[in-house]
């Protein structure tokens, strides 16, 4: 499993060396966008609003914009300096609390920890302290560039950190337009709606649950592939041109050199013919 980030955890004077790995992936179908008229892929290139020319990544240069059209330049060197500053500081536990208290809007990414050197001993201890309290870590942490709250608690055997939102990262539920604020329903509509709730009430049971539409699009894509619906990109007409060219040059050289021989040989039987009469 690849390893994204190392560092380590620490919990009062105990230091947990250790490294994540990603725990979730993207499974989304990727669609290429092409040109209906030739299908080649449509390229996206990054292009000044004024000079109207495609800048060069060497040209570009980070900024913030404090107020419309007026920006605060930030180099490159500056940025790393920053954040080498963060990511090289160990990251604290600060607080531990019951994870029944974080409401899932919170969550965001989730990331598998283990040990690296020495730290075998330390990861087992924070784990079975988790679990005997049954409290979860807070910690603060720095992940490609951003400081991220996160949580730190125990997932089939293996420590699990959850990157989670800061108050401020989400919105406020009462700026929610159109949300009723009473319970307008009878007695009898909520009975039966608790008795729905009831009869169609299991066990959470993650694989019996499928992404029915990635599973249908691949079946589509598929049976257009096994029909042959299929179509290619056109080349340019230059890199065409090239290979014609090319083609074009080597038969000519070919036909250069067809005379040349011919002639040369008909030279040499000549001489041949020759030397023969005078000799006879």
């Amino acid at each position: 499993m690849h390893t994204m980030w190392k560092g380590s955890i620490s919990f009062g004077l105990v230091n947990i060396p250790i490294k994540l790995h990603a725990a979730t992936e993207d499974k989304d179908i990727k669609l290429r966008t092409l040109h209906n008229k030739c299908h080649a892929p449509i390229k996206y290139e990054k292009v000044c609003s004024v000079c109207e020319e495609e800048v060069k990544p060497e040209d570009i240069v980070k900024a913030y914009e404090y107020t419309k059209g007026k920006f605060i330049v930030l180099d490159d060197e500056e940025l790393e300096k920053l954040r080498k500053e963060n990511e090289e500081k160990a990251v604290e536990i600060i607080d531990f609390v019951k994870i029944e208290e974080i409401d899932p809007i919170y969550f965001d990414r989730s990331y598998y920890m283990s040990p690296n050197d020495g730290g075998s001993k330390a990861y087992s201890l924070l784990r079975k302290a988790l679990l005997e309290s049954q409290k979860v870590g807070l910690a603060k942490i720095v992940i490609r560039s951003k400081e991220q709250l996160a949580v730190i608690r125990v997932y089939e055997n293996t420590l699990v950190m959850e990157t989670i939102h800061y108050p401020d990262e989400v919105r406020k539920a009462a700026d929610v337009p159109n949300v009723p604020s009473e319970d307008k329903v009878t007695k009898k509509e909520l009975d039966t709606a608790i008795l729905l709730i009831d009869q169609l009430t299991s066990l959470f049971e993650p694989e019996k649950y499928t992404d029915e539409y990635r599973t249908a699009l691949l079946e589509l894509i598929e049976s257009k592939r096994q029909g042959k619906e299929t179509v290619t990109a056109k080349v340019k007409e230059a890199a065409a041109a090239n290979v014609t060219d090319l083609m074009a040059a080597l038969q000519a050289s070919i036909d250069r050199t067809k005379p040349k021989k011919a002639s040369a040989t008909r030279k040499k039987t000549g001489a041949k013919t020759t030397k023969v009469k005078k000799e006879a």
